[in-house]
């Protein structure tokens, strides 16, 4: 479940599976690395609208979830 500031929530299938894949090739929390956190959602059938503004809203919140990911993982790791 994705969580948005203006208290939207978007349920997504398989965000988990993409950031630990992404963790096991060792991307950095970055744009770049929502924007293809997006790809592959879109792969997997979840519907992102296509709007320049969501697009952004989505890659927020979704560097967002992936550096909670990476910080939960690496305390974990300790």
């Amino acid at each position: 479940m994705l969580y948005f500031p203006d208290n939207t929530k978007v349920s997504v299938f398989g965000l988990d599976d993409i950031m630990a894949e992404l963790c096991a090739e060792d991307r950095k929390a970055s744009y770049d690395t929502a924007d293809e956190i997006i790809k592959r959602l879109k792969e997997k059938k979840n519907f992102i609208p296509s709007s320049v503004t969501v697009h952004r809203e989505y890659a927020f919140v979704l560097l967002q979830e992936y550096r909670d990911y990476i910080q939960e993982r690496s305390e974990n790791d300790r």
